[in-house]
């Protein structure tokens, strides 16, 4: 019975998951499959104890216990009750309920966890006369129900406290980044210890550990102090010190990971973080200002999380990252650099083209997860690798028309390439999903032109002025024609609105005479001067 194997689930964030399946199959896990934000997976108790224990990305590990479908709550209470919860748990357990509700029959996670808790309860009452306590700080026995529609699962949590507690954590600062976040950000880069490491906004090194940890193996569980499920009936401690005490997959790491803050501070928590994990010979955090960045002496990759703006203006925070883009292609070239942020605006301000794109959450922040490479070298060097970097002259070039690329192009197109590589469309903007926007304002301009909205070939025949409707009319008709001396900008004197031109009035010279000479007079009008083919005025005939 020890080796059998039953289902498990590993809970994670979202955009995650296919890391997490990756480490469950290093692990030796079978049957796994991505769902959303979760991966579920056969395996026996020593799996379920190397998952909770060897796994970065995973948030939680849970063991179903019962899976049913129910329509309303006394349904819901009648499965819960049905179960023999006597094989988990007995009088003197105390345990906790947390819920998940996706369901319209069931909207509130609190009353779904007081129905189970009634059937856990009156289940206990009726076989032996008593019922477990409920507590909500450091229960025996963690449950979870997970509902979607009508299908309920109920699970025991084998994990207790969230996974990214790690342990090494001594001190924190304002808003950290998640253990989990960290370390799967560097697994999505692939870097594996291949060479150097940079922070340069390091917080409280988070990124730095995870780092140092996955370079040289050491699994994240070593510095927790305990797992749920060893509060457990069924908790085999000498399986769990196997586990521990087995470090035939640690590895040396052979070159240098490096950190730095400008609060001093803030550094000396992430040494104190760095020296609890036990890494500190191979990670070095120091004081340093982004502005002071300088290349790197080995080859080395970033990996950073830049401030979002919370609590600095957004003025200072697009000039901050105005100078992470400057630092970057002056002084990381050769390499490459991979940051996340939630600011559209703030990734502009890099002042370069990602060559990858991740989605993930910070928190409740929807962020994106970039890669830069930058290279040195000739534009030729750099399109043997097949980017797509133009010269200035060719940005100028190509400033109102950008060509298709072939990525718009759907699969068993037989559209003839070249041609379609021909095909223009003016002053396009491509958004992130390769579709063509054009702004209205340019739409307008293309119309009164004659220009095709489908390349450079001129439409059909302007229709006539008359014929045309007017510029916000719905029906077609002409709206009234303004009166041209009373509602022209220009105006006059005091009535004229801002910005408008002033009447032509007379004039005197420095000496008090009117006028300027031959030259005309300020205050004339072009009827009664005019300029001859050399530029020199003369005043017209009055007849």
């Amino acid at each position: 019975m020890e080796n059998q194997e039953f289902k498990l689930i590993a809970k994670t964030f979202q955009g995650l998951e296919e890391v997490l399946a990756k480490e469950l199959i290093s692990l030796g896990a079978n049957n796994v499959e991505i769902g959303n934000r979760m991966v579920s997976f056969t395996g026996d108790k020593e799996m379920m104890y190397r998952a909770n224990f060897c796994l970065r990305t995973a948030v939680r590990i849970l063991k179903p216990i019962k899976e049913f479908k129910a329509i309303d709550a006394e349904a819901l209470y009648e499965a819960t009750k049905s179960i023999e919860w006597s094989d988990y748990m007995d009088v003197n357990t105390t345990f906790r309920v947390d819920t998940v509700v996706y369901s319209d029959e069931f909207r509130h996670s609190k009353f779904v966890s007081y129905r189970v808790k009634d059937g856990i309860a009156d289940y206990f009452r009726e076989k032996v006369g008593d019922r477990p306590n409920v507590v909500l700080t450091n229960p025996k026995l963690y449950i979870n129900v997970h509902i979607s529609d009508d299908l309920v699962t109920i699970s025991l949590d084998s994990s207790g406290e969230s996974l990214h507690k790690r342990g090494y954590r001594e001190a924190t600062v304002e808003a950290p980044i998640n253990e989990i976040l960290a370390a799967g950000m560097i697994m999505l880069t692939g870097w594996d210890g291949e060479c150097d490491l940079v922070d340069p906004m390091c917080g409280s090194g988070t990124i730095l550990i995870e780092a140092a940890l996955i370079a040289r193996n050491i699994w994240p569980g070593l510095f927790r102090k305990e797992f749920a499920f060893e509060r457990w009936k069924d908790f085999d401690a000498d399986l769990l010190q196997n586990i521990y005490n087995d470090d035939s997959q640690e590895r040396e790491f052979h070159h240098h990971i490096y950190g730095y803050d400008i609060n001093r501070k803030v550094v000396s928590v992430a040494q104190k973080n760095v020296q609890a994990a036990g890494v500190s010979d191979i990670v070095t955090v120091e004081q340093r200002d982004m502005a002071d960045f300088t290349q790197p002496a080995e080859k080395a990759i970033m990996i950073t999380n830049p401030p979002y703006g919370e609590r600095i203006t957004t003025d200072d925070l697009l000039a901050f990252y105005e100078l992470i883009g400057q630092k970057l292609k002056h002084e990381f070239v050769d390499n490459d650099a991979w940051i996340i942020s939630y600011r559209q605006e703030c990734f502009d301000c890099i002042g370069m083209r990602p060559s990858t794109k991740y989605a993930l959450f910070n928190g409740a922040l929807e962020c994106e997860f970039r890669k830069y490479q930058i290279f040195s070298g000739k534009l030729s060097d750099r399109r043997v690798e097949g980017l797509d970097i133009k010269t200035d002259e060719e940005r100028q070039r190509n400033l109102h028309y950008r060509p298709h690329t072939s990525r718009n192009r759907s699969e068993g197109d037989d559209r003839d390439q070249s041609r379609f590589d021909r095909d223009r469309v003016p002053f396009g903007r491509r958004d992130n999903h390769g579709k063509e926007e054009i702004d209205e304002r340019h739409l307008r301009f293309l119309r009164r032109f004659g220009h095709s909205l489908d390349g450079d070939q001129p439409t059909e025949e302007r229709a006539p002025r008359e014929k045309r409707p007017y510029r916000g009319s719905r029906d077609g008709d002409e709206r009234p024609r303004k009166d041209y001396k009373r509602d022209r900008r220009g105006g006059k004197g005091g009535d004229r609105p801002f910005g408008g031109r002033k009447d032509f009035g007379k004039s005197r010279d420095k000496d008090g005479k009117k006028g300027r000479g031959k030259d005309k007079p300020s205050g004339a009008t072009t009827s009664d001067w005019g300029f001859d083919k050399d530029g020199k005025p003369f005043k017209r005939n009055d007849n």
